[in-house]
């Protein structure tokens, strides 16, 4: 064998790895992902063999049918032997600017209601207004180190956890959003870490990642996230919007979660808090 024959049963073997990896993530078949990629079953397990090398567009419709990330995508473009296609600027880069402006009316337009843009990893990219205002009734977020990450807020003691209405409930709900909101329904390093890092709190408990979660309000259609302090409860929901069609790294992996009140008496209260925030600071 050459030296150019090696190198592409090089390539090839690291591709058809990855896709395997993949296929098995899915929990899909060669079969099922022949009918659905159009690609043949023989190919497919050629591929995974390190037989053949699929074309650029065969491995984006294996790509496209296993749901793939972005990110990884352009990894396996790379194992394949091709040039990554996928941008991988900064969210706010220029190239981004028409999602950021986006961004910043619907930020706008949510006031005085807390709106919170994050990554994948839920480290906090930017908010509105009213964000930092809420959290700041309870703690300082300042003092806090950057990258400021929403999870680590309300898992922390330090942080927003002392002031969260029924913990555990929260805190086993998050737990399971992170498995469930995964970008490409994936736990990759990176949020494998996140996660570790959330259980190594006092009182999180393995099983909360799959343990049922009950929510005692009876006749509520979601867990609201509340908040206590002086005796006056705030209970909010979220919302949760993503770029639809991403066709870029930055763009797929954004994701802007809007707090609503869940009930009439936090919506006073929450008027009548900022009201008072804002006569402090005139």
């Amino acid at each position: 064998m050459d030296s150019s024959e090696q190198s592409r049963k090089v390539v090839s073997d690291g591709f058809g790895s990855l896709l395997r990896y993949w296929r098995e993530v899915r929990g899909v078949s060669q079969f099922e992902l022949s009918i659905d990629s159009g690609v043949s079953q023989r190919h497919i397990s050629f591929i995974e063999s390190g037989r053949s090398v699929p074309g650029r567009q065969t491995l984006l419709n294996i790509a496209q049918s296993l749901d793939v990330p972005l990110r990884e995508r352009n990894a396996l473009l790379l194992a394949a032997g091709y040039a990554p296609m996928y941008p991988e600027a900064k969210w706010n880069a220029e190239e981004m600017s028409s999602v950021t402006n986006a961004i910043s009316r619907l930020l706008r337009q949510h006031e005085p209601f807390p709106a919170i843009v994050m990554d994948r990893y839920w480290n906090v990219l930017t908010t509105n207004e009213s964000a930092p205002r809420l959290f700041n009734h309870f703690i300082n977020t300042e003092a806090r180190p950057g990258p400021r990450n929403l999870l680590h807020l309300i898992f922390d003691p330090q942080g927003m956890r002392p002031y969260v209405v029924q913990w555990e409930l929260v805190a086993r709900s998050l737990l399971q959003r992170v498995y469930r909101e995964a970008v490409g329904h994936m736990i990759d390093a990176q949020t494998q870490q996140l996660l570790d890092e959330l259980h190594a709190y006092p009182g999180v408990q393995p099983e909360w990642k799959w343990q049922g979660v009950v929510d005692p309000s009876a006749g509520i259609p979601m867990i609201p996230v509340g908040f206590t302090k002086n005796g006056s409860i705030l209970n909010y929901f979220s919302m949760i919007t993503t770029v639809g069609a991403p066709q870029s790294i930055a763009a797929q992996e954004l994701r802007i979660e809007f707090m609503f009140p869940a009930d009439n008496q936090t919506e006073d209260r929450h008027a009548k808090l900022f009201a008072s925030s804002r006569s402090a600071e005139d």
